[in-house]
């Protein structure tokens, strides 16, 4: 009684003091959403990794000894089916020149400029592979000749067909900018177009990792500039329909706006960046902003149309939903914040942002809502206390039923839950792009016609400076380079062991017996030197070799895989290592591998902060309802939905991957929502009308059933949208969290009456 005298005194105060409150609530505004305009966008797909990732630190110390794996390949696909042509060769030629140019360029690889070895006498001959493509039609032969038997070529800048090649432009990104990838992006497509109208009988195709990075930063563009609008006009739509008001739906979308820059704002304030992830927070913050309105909103609409006057309305509003709206804001908010558990930082700044601007929107929502509601003019029509038919009828037939909805619910949900196992834990990032985008169809051309983006890198450490010349290292390198080749995945090795025994055969007049390693130290020493001397400029060893040649750095190319494969690949080559290569220190690392990894981290980090949000939850239900039985009641219809949800997800897709791994956290918190405004209404019922548990569940019907519903409809509406996005961390998030949402809309409407009943006494 106290708390709701409390309430109703702050009622009184918002609307009998308005305009203060929207004057402050415009300046409290004002100062949060300045910090908007430090808000960067960070493209780096590094910063899916935490810094003490295993993986990502393994990766980086390879990139600090070798050369930068960020590149651009332009994969050349001639209409005639063979690059060796005139043509096609001086085409490749011409991009392999003015790839150079491209921004950041360290180093350009393409079958023209391939530094090809021959002997002349007692001379080594080191060239371009293709000086002039203007040759005669035998001279053309011996460059496909060369270029389809070379190790370092195959699969790698020539299919081994020769019906496409690749032109590989390797980047050094100084980090200055977040849009550095899209710098290159742009000056790439230009390149590919030029090349495209002087050659107009070749395709050109865009893929690498540079390439990838600039697709998160598309993507993220892309969603805000259609998600977000589209979002908006649903939003409109919807809460028109519903709601029926023009000043209702105009001040709801006031309040979102709010909610959003503030939200962002703070972000801002507080040093944070926005990632591909991270940006789709202004949909969620949105899509949840609206539930706290609507209830406060649907009853106060209610209470005019039985005749209450405006102002005694929206009091009488605030004093029966200030706790439900607390309490859902709370819960949703435990929920985001559960992300905090996740693995990968940018699903952690998506739960504190939308965290935030969950708090940000029910505080508006008794605050400035209210006020702004006061002052706008409002049209309703008289209709009885009990007007709403859908929900009497509903209500009724709930609970006739009431037993057979219950084993039938119960068996139902059993049921579906049991294909959960049926779910794989499984990610590819090519896959995080969905066929439309520019970067997927490429990587899929890639995949098919000659290599492929997946690759691990090795680097194998000698025993001291200089020391990759001994000849027992080398066999020990190119021994584990055989096995690599023929491991089923792996279409391409890349390794300074071919160039070694290739140079082995030149100084032996070009002799096919001498195609093997040096067996002496200095001689291997020697010729390497011999081979370094001769390169031109940009073409130097530094992506395979170390400064102080104590290393060597090993490249498998692989087919596209699944994490999975990828990790039970590597547990394989492991343990080769661990039986076969016992004397040299082998580093292991690559993009790929953090990606496959960090499924499984995120699970796990997952599990805990959605169990300590569980906890946290039923601990506010319990003290809220001053009732241990409601609240353990209330956790049934909470729980079940995100169990259906992933077992409906195993007969759809089954495929569980980064951006799935974050529902059932993120979820817990949303589906409380309707629960608590059920059981609110019913023991309003039950407590302050003294009603039986029949009529409690008529009233918690008639208030609050259409109300919960419009709220479901929104966030399924919301997420719905975010399905639609091309990048499928986002786009698979949305379509689960929107089934979790329906599912407990489903479960609170037809499982949650019949629980409260079967359990409450008379």
């Amino acid at each position: 009684m106290k708390q709701k005298l409390r309430v109703l005194g702050f009622s009184k105060y918002v609307t009998d003091h308005p305009w203060w409150i929207l004057l402050l609530t415009l300046i409290a505004v004002s100062g949060m959403s300045i910090g908007v305009r430090n808000l960067t966008l960070e493209t780096d797909y590094r910063v899916y990794f935490s810094e003490g990732n295993p993986q990502l630190v393994a990766f980086e110390e390879i990139q600090d000894i070798y050369n930068k794996s960020d590149s651009v390949l332009f994969i050349v696909e001639p209409k005639g089916g063979t690059v060796f042509t005139p043509k096609t060769l001086e085409a490749i030629q011409l991009l392999t020149e003015k790839a150079w140019k491209i921004p950041y360029s360290s180093r350009v690889d393409s079958i023209t400029n391939f530094q090809h070895t021959q002997a002349n006498e007692d001379d080594l001959i080191v060239a371009d592979l293709v000086i002039n493509p203007q040759v005669s039609a035998e001279e053309i032969e011996k460059i496909k000749q060369v270029a389809l038997h070379e190790p370092l070529l195959v699969n790698r800048l020539v299919s081994n067909k020769g019906h496409v090649s690749g032109i590989n432009v390797t980047l050094q990104f100084p980090g200055e900018s977040p849009f550095e990838a899209t710098k290159v992006a742009t000056s790439v497509r230009l390149l590919a177009t030029e090349i495209e109208k002087i050659y107009p009988d070749i395709k050109i195709h865009l893929t690498g990792m540079a390439m990838f990075t600039n697709a998160f930063v598309e993507s993220a563009m892309d969603d805000n500039k259609t998600l977000v609008p589209l979002m908006y006009a649903v939003v409109i739509l919807v809460l028109f329909i519903s709601l029926r008001s023009f000043s209702a739906t105009f001040s709801v979308i006031i309040l979102i706006i709010f909610s959003v820059i503030s939200a962002l704002g703070i972000a801002g304030w507080l040093g944070w960046y926005l990632t591909s992830t991270s940006a789709i927070a202004p949909t969620i913050i949105l899509t949840m902003a609206i539930a706290d309105c609507v209830h406060i909103l649907a009853t106060q609409l209610h209470n005019m149309r039985i005749g209450h006057e405006k102002k005694k309305a929206i009091q009488e509003s605030l004093v029966i939903n200030f706790s439900p709206v607390f309490l859902t804001s709370i819960t949703t908010a435990i929920g985001f914040l559960s992300m905090n558990f996740s693995d990968a930082p940018p699903f952690r700044d998506l739960g504190n942002i939308v965290a935030i601007g969950v708090i940000l929107a029910w505080l508006f929502s008794v605050t400035f809502l209210p006020a702004l509601m006061s002052i706008l003019p409002i049209k309703v029509k008289p209709k009885d206390e009990l007007d709403n038919s859908l929900m009497e009828h509903l209500a009724e037939w709930v609970i006739e039923y009431r037993k057979s909805l219950l084993i039938f619910n119960a068996i139902l949900a059993l049921l579906i839950i049991s294909f959960i196992p049926q779910n794989q834990l499984n990610d590819e990032f090519v896959k995080y792009f969905d066929k439309s985008t520019e970067f997927r169809q490429s990587t899929d051309f890639l995949n098919e016609n000659m290599g492929g983006i997946y690759t691990l890198e090795f680097s194998i450490h000698a025993n001291g400076t200089g020391a990759i010349s001994e000849p027992k290292f080398l066999q020990n390198v190119q021994q584990f380079n055989d096995w690599l080749s023929t491991q089923p995945e792996i279409i391409h090795t890349n390794t300074i062991t071919d160039t070694f025994k290739r140079l082995n055969k030149n100084m032996h007049g070009d002799n096919e017996e001498w195609y093997r390693l040096p067996e002496q130290r200095e001689l291997a020493a020697q010729y390497l030197l011999l081979y370094e001397m001769s390169l031109p400029y940009g073409l130097d060893l530094n992506d395979q070799i170390n400064i102080d040649k104590s290393g060597i750095r090993v490249i498998a190319t692989l087919e596209s895989m699944s994490s999975n494969q990828v990790i039970a690949l590597e547990e394989r080559i492991e343990q080769w290592l661990s039986q076969n290569m016992t004397d040299y220190k082998v580093e292991l690392a690559s993009p790929i591998l953090m990606f496959s990894h960090i499924g499984s981290r995120n699970i796990i980090g997952m599990v805990t902060g959605s169990a300590i949000a569980l906890v946290l939850i039923s601990l506010i239900l319990i003290i809220a309802f001053k009732s241990i039985k409601l609240g353990m009641i209330s956790l049934v219809p909470n729980l079940i939905p995100a169990g259906v949800a992933f077992g409906i997800w195993a007969l759809i897709d089954g495929q569980v991957g980064l951006g799935i791994s974050v529902v059932s956290g993120m979820t817990l918190g949303i589906v409380v929502d309707d629960t608590v405004h059920f059981i609110s209404k019913y023991r309003h019922a039950r407590i302050d009308k003294a009603m039986d548990k029949e009529d409690a569940v008529r009233y918690a019907f008639s208030t609050v059933g259409i109300a919960i519903s419009i709220t479901s409809v929104v966030l399924v509406a919301g997420f719905m949208m975010l399905s639609l996005s091309h990048f499928s961390m986002n786009s698979e998030m949305g379509l689960l969290t929107a089934i979790t949402i329906a599912v407990a809309l489903f479960m609170d409407l037809l499982l949650l009456p019949p629980l409260i009943m079967s359990m409450e006494k008379k």
